[in-house]
C-alpha cells in the first residue's frame, strides 16, 4: 500500500504503523500553566517550588512528583487530594489559554492520511487528555487516548506498550513523540522509535531520541520515513 501525503511524495506503508503523542509539551506548551496552578498549591502547602524543581518534575506522575517534592514519602490519600486541587486548577486555566505548537495539526493530518493510527500516551490523568484534545479541536485524530492509570509512569515505558495494544500494533512500529528526558527513555525501553521536541529541554538533553527538533515544522517527510 501506498498513500501521497498532501502536497508530499508518495510514502510506502508496508505495515500498519503507529503515531504516539505524548501530551504537554507536545501537543501544546502546557507549562506556563502547569507551573502557575502547581505554584499555587504547594505554597498553600508550605512545600517549596521554583523553575528548577519544576523542570525535574515535568513529565513525571503527581503520585512520583509530590513524593520528590516534598523530600519524603507521603500519605497516598493526601497526595491524592493535593494532586486533584492541582488539576482541577490546571483544566481551567487550560480553557481559551491553549493552542497546538506549530506542525501539531500538519502532522496530525498528514499521518490520518497515510493511515497510521495514533494515540495519545501521557501520564497527565485521563481528565486533563480529554480537556486539552477538546479544547485544541483535535480529538477527531486520535484513535485512543491513553494514560497508564495506577501503573507506573515514564521512564517505564507501561504508557507505551498499553497504547500500542490498543492500537494493536507491534511495538517497534510505533515512533513516539515527546518532549521530557523521561518520555524518550520510556519510548526507547518499549522498543519504540522516538521524535524529541526542544518544548521543555534544550537539545543536548534529548540525545537518546532518534531525531531531536525544535519544532515539528521542522519535520520532513524523509525523516519520518527512514525512523520506519
Amino acid at each position: 500500500m501506498t498513500l501521497k501525503p498532501p502536497g508530499g511524495r508518495i510514502v510506502p506503508m508496508p505495515y500498519p504503523k503507529a503515531i504516539l503523542w505524548d501530551m504537554d509539551g507536545v501537543l501544546a506548551d502546557t507549562s506556563p500553566l502547569h507551573f502557575q496552578t502547581w505554584e499555587v498549591i504547594l505554597t498553600e502547602q508550605g512545600i517549596p517550588f521554583d523553575r528548577q524543581k519544576f523542570h525535574h518534575i515535568f513529565g513525571l506522575k503527581n503520585y512520583d512528583l509530590l513524593p520528590y517534592l516534598a523530600g519524603k514519602p507521603l500519605d497516598p490519600q493526601w497526595i491524592k487530594r493535593v494532586a486533584d486541587q492541582k488539576e482541577q486548577a490546571f483544566r481551567q486555566a487550560l480553557v481559551g489559554n491553549l493552542e497546538p505548537l506549530p506542525g501539531v495539526v500538519d502532522w496530525l493530518v498528514r499521518f490520518k492520511s497515510w493511515g497510521c493510527k495514533q494515540a495519545v500516551a501521557s501520564s497527565a490523568p485521563p481528565e486533563n487528555i480529554d480537556a486539552l484534545v477538546d479544547e485544541l479541536c483535535i480529538r477527531q485524530y486520535f484513535d485512543a487516548l491513553v494514560n497508564p492509570g495506577d501503573l507506573p509512569g515514564k521512564p517505564d515505558p507501561t504508557v507505551f506498550l498499553l497504547a500500542a495494544s490498543k492500537l494493536k500494533i507491534t511495538p517497534s512500529h510505533c515512533l513516539v513523540i515527546e518532549d521530557s528526558i523521561v518520555g524518550v527513555d520510556a519510548a526507547h525501553r518499549a522498543g519504540m522509535r522516538c521524535i524529541a521536541v526542544t518544548t521543555t529541554n534544550p537539545p543536548e538533553a534529548l540525545t537518546q531520541a532518534d531525531i531531536v527538533i525544535s519544532s515539528l515544522n521542522q519535520l520532513s517527510v524523509y525523516q519520518v520515513e527512514a525512523l520506519f
